[in-house]
């Protein structure tokens, strides 16, 4: 059931105003292959709504129009361990805080006091060395051999994290990268980016729409679920994001020539407006949701989003007046349509 936002709130700003009911057999295990055989659900500058494929998004761009996506990889983030007792201890990288130390959400936590260790294999162990307050995630001192690299390290013994809501996917873990990602640090995709193929750039780029790309490494920030029925006290946990001056050159290009400006996903939104037409490196914890002007941003593609998200309220931000209202209606229309939803699911496009 769907609970009605509390009467003193305006609804913008009520979390239970962004809950929608969704059966589990609407939630994407797998994504489709080729990626861009993907449905595109899209909403253009008029609120038309078309069903597409994601290959026919050349056929809503024109040249001049600038793509920028987020090239983060994600990292083999989720660690398996257990205690000194024999205790299994499964841990989630969240980022680095110091030399060999993380950031980690542990479980379980409970049993995670400060003093703990954490036996990973022969020679790699950790020890619990603080609690974060916000999210209660532990900082873990990493201990491994003279010389060892710990990036590596992690590299052999970690495993690319999917989201808890995909419980049954068969797919390979590369399935959970873009094929553009190239900076690792990230312990979640771009979801977004997820539908492009090698043959769809090179038809865009044929066809003169250009590309550049920022930095945001997913993190815990992106899915901490809004705990708050007013949505404006939410605090976002801060992301490390980079854009170029080169990025912001090829921004202000576009729009100096009659160009669209178009986010491949929620993140670059985030960091594109965070930036507001400067460069930019560092963390942001900017959260956008109705009333929120936008400055750089045209168009975004992105996919269906979690119940309560912020991300859903971003989105409902990026649809202007009555933005919400529209959404959630949409995202109705595509239930029924029997689109695919989350990570490896279905997108959408709009345009401003």
């Amino acid at each position: 059931m769907t609970s009605s936002p509390s009467s003193e709130l305006d609804p913008d700003y009520a979390l239970s105003a962004y809950d929608y009911e969704l059966t589990t057999d609407r939630i994407a295990q797998d994504p489709v292959t080729p990626r861009d055989t993907s449905r595109l659900f899209v909403i253009d500058r008029d609120r038309n709504i078309q069903h597409q494929h994601f290959y026919d998004l050349p056929n809503f761009l024109q040249a001049g129009d600038l793509l920028v996506f987020n090239n983060t990889k994600v990292i083999p983030a989720r660690m398996y361990g257990h205690k000194q007792s024999g205790v299994p201890v499964e841990i989630l990288l969240m980022e680095p805080v110091g030399h060999d130390r993380w950031l980690a959400l542990v479980k379980p936590g409970k049993r995670l006091p400060i003093g703990s260790t954490i036996i990973f294999a022969e020679n790699v162990k950790a020890t619990v060395e603080g609690i974060e307050t916000t999210t209660r995630a532990r900082e873990l001192q990493f201990h491994i051999p003279t010389g060892a690299d710990l990036d590596k390290i992690i590299d052999q013994l970690g495993t690319v994290p999917l989201p808890p809501y995909v419980t049954d996917s068969h797919t390979d873990p590369d399935r959970y990268q873009t094929i553009y990602a190239e900076i690792s640090g990230a312990i979640a995709a771009p979801t977004a980016g997820l539908h492009f193929t090698e043959s769809l750039f090179q038809k865009l780029a044929d066809m003169g729409i250009y590309t550049s790309f920022v930095t945001l490494h997913v993190g815990i920030g992106t899915f901490r679920p809004v705990e708050v029925e007013d949505i404006t006290q939410h605090v976002m946990h801060n992301e490390w994001c980079e854009v170029t001056e080169a990025t912001i050159a090829k921004i202000k290009n576009t729009k100096a020539n009659g160009g669209r400006v178009i986010g491949v996903g929620s993140t670059v939104a985030r960091s594109l407006e965070n930036s507001n037409f400067q460069a930019f490196k560092g963390k942001t914890n900017l959260m956008i949701y109705p009333g929120y002007e936008w400055k750089v941003l045209d168009g975004m593609i992105t996919n269906f989003h979690l119940p309560k998200s912020t991300l859903l309220m971003m989105v409902s931000s990026f649809l202007g007046k009555d933005g919400r209202e529209f959404l959630m209606s949409a995202y109705k229309e595509a239930i029924a349509k029997e689109y695919r939803f989350y990570s490896f699911g279905d997108a959408m496009l709009i345009l401003r």
